[in-house]
C-alpha cells in the first residue's frame, strides 16, 4: 500500500484518526476475537493480571501495575505497544507527532495553513510512539513536560514567551502514543501536580507562560506496593485519575516459576562440544530457593524476591556444569546438587536481608535455602522410600564428598561404596543405571534430601557425613550445629 506524502494524499485515502486509547481499544477487540495471544512470553497471568488489563484497556483508562520488583512489569508494558497501529501519519517535521487533521503544537498550526493540502505527511511506527521514564528524584518538570529553549529563541529571532521556543519534554513527544514512568512514587510532588495538571485540563506553564497542549496519550504507571501505599507518595489527584490499579505477583506454584525459568534463562549454550543435561529436580529446587526465600522472616519482603533469582541460579548451574564437562574432557555431564551450591554468588545479591539475616549472613541464609528447596522437593519424590542402609553407612562413621569437578567415573566409585544408595536413589526415575550422569545427579538429590531431613550432616566441603547435634533457632528451624562440634572453628 502507497503511503500518502501530504495532506491532500492523505484527505484521499479516506484515512481517519482516532484517539490513542480508541486505537487500542480496537486493537484488542481484534485480538480477541482472533484468540491471539496478548502478551507473548507472559507466564501465570492468563487467570489474574491480563483480564484486569484487558478490561482496563476496553474501559480506556490510564492504569497503574502495582507489584514487587521481577513480577513482569516493565514487560508488560512495553507490549502495550503491540495494541497501537503499525503507522500513523504526523506532520512532517513535528516534534510532538501533531495528527494532521488537528495540530495541537504552534508549529503544526502553522504549516498546515502555510500550505494546506501540500502539507508534507511522515509515518510513525509504533515503537516510536512509546516513550518510558524511570522516574528518580532528580527528574524535573522540564524533562517531563518542557522548557524554553533560548538558543531556538536566538536562532529562530523570537521572542522567549513564543511557543517557538519550547524544547518539548518526554510527555508532549509521547503525544498520540504511549507514556510509561516506572516507579512513580519515587516521582516528585511538583513534578506529579505537573503531570496531572496536563493530563486533567491540557495546559501547563512554562517558564510562566502558558501553553495549551490538549495531548493525546494511554498513561500508564508502574509501582511498589510499598510505596505505593504505605508512604504514600502518589498525590491524590493523580491517583484519581488512574483508571484501573492492577496487583502483579510471584508465580503461584513451582511448575510455572520453572516455565518461566526455563523461558528466559540462557541455558541453551553455543561453542560446548560436551551434552548438558538439567533433571526436572534440580528446575524445581532452584524454583522452590526462590518460594522459600519469599517466606523467609530474614528476608525483606517489601523489596521481594525477584523472578531474575531462580533464572540467574539455573544460569550459574549450567555453567558450573559446563566447567566440569571442560576440566573432565567428558562428552556429557548432567546438573547437579553441587552445581546449586556453587550458584551461591547468584543468589546473595537478589535478598534484601533484615537484621536478623543480616546476623546469620548472605551466604550462611543462601545455603539454608538450598537446604529446605531440597528437602522440600526430595519429599515429593522420595515419599516413602527407605534410606536406613546409607543412613547407618554414614553413621558408622563413613562420609562422602562429591566435588563438583569430579568426573562421572570417580563419583560412581565412590558412591558404590554406599549400600544401596544408588539402586534406591533412582526407584522415583525412569532412566537406568548405565546412565551415569543422571544417576550421580540422583543419588546427590537423594543425600542432600537426607540432609534436609537431618538424618546426614553437609559440611562447608560439601561432604555428607554422620548426623550431628541439631537444634532451633529463634525462627524455630532446625539446622546442624555444626560449629559446637569444632568444624567450623
Amino acid at each position: 500500500m502507497q503511503l500518502a506524502k501530504t495532506l491532500g494524499e492523505l484527505k484521499q485515502s479516506g484515512y481517519r484518526t482516532s484517539s490513542v486509547k480508541d486505537e487500542m481499544r480496537r486493537n484488542l477487540l481484534r485480538k480477541l476475537r482472533g484468540n491471539e495471544r496478548i502478551f507473548p512470553g507472559i507466564v501465570g497471568y492468563d487467570e489474574t493480571v491480563v483480564p484486569q488489563i484487558v478490561n482496563a484497556v476496553l474501559a480506556r483508562h490510564n492504569l497503574i501495575l502495582l507489584g514487587l520488583r521481577g513480577q513482569a512489569k516493565s514487560r508488560i508494558i512495553r507490549q502495550l505497544t503491540n495494541l497501537l497501529d503499525e503507522q500513523i501519519p504526523v506532520i512532517g517535521g513535528s516534534e510532538i507527532n501533531d495528527d494532521p487533521f488537528h495540530p495541537i503544537s504552534f508549529y503544526g498550526r502553522r504549516t498546515v495553513e502555510a500550505n494546506g493540502d501540500d502539507t508534507p505527511i511522515a509515518w510513525v511506527e509504533r515503537d516510536a510512539r512509546f516513550v518510558e521514564k524511570l522516574a528518580t528524584p532528580d527528574v524535573t518538570i522540564a524533562d517531563i513536560i518542557g522548557d524554553v529553549d533560548p538558543i531556538k529563541a536566538a536562532k529562530g529571532g523570537h521572542l522567549l514567551s513564543d511557543e517557538l521556543t519550547i524544547h518539548y519534554g518526554l510527555l508532549p513527544r509521547a503525544n498520540r502514543g504511549i507514556f510509561a514512568i516506572n516507579e512513580l512514587p519515587d516521582l516528585a510532588g511538583k513534578i506529579q501536580v505537573g503531570l496531572f495538571n496536563i493530563m486533567q485540563e491540557g495546559d501547563v506553564q512554562i517558564k510562566g507562560y502558558p501553553v495549551r497542549l490538549p495531548l493525546d496519550v494511554a498513561l500508564i504507571f508502574s509501582a511498589n506496593p510499598e510505596d505505593y501505599t504505605a508512604r504514600g507518595k502518589i498525590i491524590t489527584p493523580l491517583k484519581d485519575r488512574i483508571g484501573a490499579e492492577i496487583t502483579t505477583h510471584y508465580p503461584s506454584d513451582v511448575q510455572l516459576g520453572v516455565e518461566i525459568t526455563k523461558q528466559e534463562a540462557y541455558t541453551e549454550r553455543e561453542g560446548l562440544d560436551a551434552a548438558l543435561r538439567i533433571p526436572d529436580f534440580i528446575r524445581e529446587i532452584v524454583e522452590q530457593i526462590a518460594f522459600e526465600a519469599r517466606d523467609d522472616q530474614r528476608i525483606d519482603k517489601r523489596s521481594g524476591v525477584s523472578q531474575r533469582l531462580p533464572i540467574t541460579m539455573t544460569e550459574s548451574v549450567v555453567s558450573n556444569a559446563e566447567r566440569r564437562t571442560l576440566m573432565t574432557e567428558e562428552t556429557e555431564t548432567c546438573a547437579r546438587i553441587s552445581d546449586i551450591y556453587a550458584a551461591v554468588p547468584s543468589m546473595t545479591g537478589k535478598m534484601e536481608l533484615e537484621y536478623e539475616g543480616e546476623q546469620v549472613g548472605s551466604a550462611k541464609l543462601a545455603k539454608d535455602l538450598i537446604k529446605r528447596a531440597a528437602g522440600e522437593i526430595f519429599e515429593g519424590y522420595f515419599v516413602g522410600i527407605d534410606f536406613t542402609k546409607a543412613i547407618q553407612w554414614f553413621n558408622t562413621g563413613n562420609s562422602l564428598r562429591l566435588a563438583d569437578t569430579a568426573s562421572s567415573e570417580e563419583c560412581i566409585n565412590l558412591l558404590e561404596d554406599v549400600p544401596e544408595l544408588i539402586e534406591t536413589a533412582l526407584l522415583p526415575f525412569d532412566f537406568k543405571r548405565r546412565d551415569e550422569n543422571q544417576t550421580i545427579a540422583a543419588c546427590e538429590f537423594a543425600l542432600e534430601g537426607l540432609y534436609a531431613q537431618n538424618k546426614i550432616s553437609r559440611n562447608e566441603e560439601g561432604g555428607y557425613t554422620a548426623a550431628t547435634k541439631a537444634k532451633k533457632d529463634r525462627r524455630g528451624m532446625i539446622y546442624d550445629d555444626l560449629t559446637e562440634t569444632g568444624r567450623f572453628s
